[in-house]
């Protein structure tokens, strides 16, 4: 059912959706008006568009702007749209960050270029250049090493940032060192906002003082999420706990089943939602997989 009170909305519960594809691979984006009006009626704050749950590396510039067009078009009113617009490619990143600019989406985000791995300052300055691309958007990095090999410290990158990029955002954190998010928060988080990225460990984020999350699961099960995040503001670490240890065992039936991919066909078979099938190199699965993962999920979730 959705959620509606006025704690809740404060969250700030970004989903990373899926991105909307046709049988033969083109993009769909008449699929995102029901998506955005669907995640909105249930929770969530705000939608982290073409990113790594939407694919956005094995999308073409072209596709990826139309996408994000789109999002910004029909999005609710109040809900967030963050467009991701890191690419290899320094000024396809910036050419995706003035666009975004110009649709009027709330922000932008970049993930660290992967391919030849910067050190800190080399990082900073191609942030800086991403973000000066888009200048009235706030900017926000997107820490996700275990996708791209890139392992700087974020307190030692974020000073780095604050020096160069006047409309810095924050991070998107999408890592497992709780020791390197907390020194972020305690040490900026009054003027930056540091999103919190790995769902199956939001709980001890939450304690160490996170505004926001950011995640794929979000699009299935939100209500999970929003029962931990209401029952962890109102000191019920049983009830907080328990919820956290049903995402995390979500999240692990996903796993089982294929990951992201089963997840984005479960879109369609739990929610009613046609993401349509997966670009190359990721593979869709096939129908049993999907209905096997749909139904475990629903189990598991009531």
């Amino acid at each position: 059912m959705p959620y509606e009170t006025s704690d809740i909305r404060r969250i700030r519960l970004i989903a990373a959706p899926f991105a909307p594809l046709a049988a033969d691979g083109s993009i769909r984006p008449d699929v995102i008006d029901r998506y955005a009006t669907w995640l909105h009626a249930h929770g969530v704050s705000g939608a982290f568009v073409n990113g790594t749950t939407g694919e956005g590396c094995s999308l073409s510039v072209a596709e990826r702007q139309c996408i994000a067009a789109r999002w910004a078009a029909c999005a609710p009113s109040g809900f967030r749209i963050i467009v991701h617009v890191g690419a290899l490619a320094l000024p396809d990143a910036q050419a995706l960050a003035t666009h975004a600019q110009s649709i009027g989406a709330a922000a932008i985000a970049a993930v660290a270029p992967s391919f030849y791995k910067p050190d800190a300052q080399a990082l900073a300055g191609w942030c800086s250049a991403v973000a000066q691309a888009a200048p009235s958007l706030p900017f926000y990095f997107y820490h996700m090493p275990a996708m791209t090999g890139v392992q700087v410290r974020m307190r030692e990158l974020v000073p780095l940032l604050l020096e160069r990029i006047p409309n810095l955002g924050g991070v998107k954190f999408t890592h497992e060192d709780l020791f390197d998010y907390g020194c972020c928060v305690s040490r900026w988080g009054d003027r930056l906002e540091f999103s919190y990225g790995r769902d199956e460990a939001l709980l001890p984020a939450l304690s160490l003082g996170a505004p926001s999350a950011t995640g794929s699961t979000f699009n299935l099960w939100p209500e999970v999420y929003l029962r931990m995040i209401s029952a962890f503001r109102q000191g019920d670490l049983v009830t907080a706990r328990a919820e956290q240890e049903r995402a995390r065992t979500l999240i692990d039936l996903a796993i089982t089943h294929g990951g992201m991919p089963a997840m984005k066909a479960a879109m369609r078979l739990v929610h009613g939602i046609d993401c349509g099938p997966c670009r190359s190199p990721l593979t869709t699965p096939d129908p049993a997989r999907a209905t096997a993962f749909a139904t475990a999920i629903t189990g598991a979730m009531s």
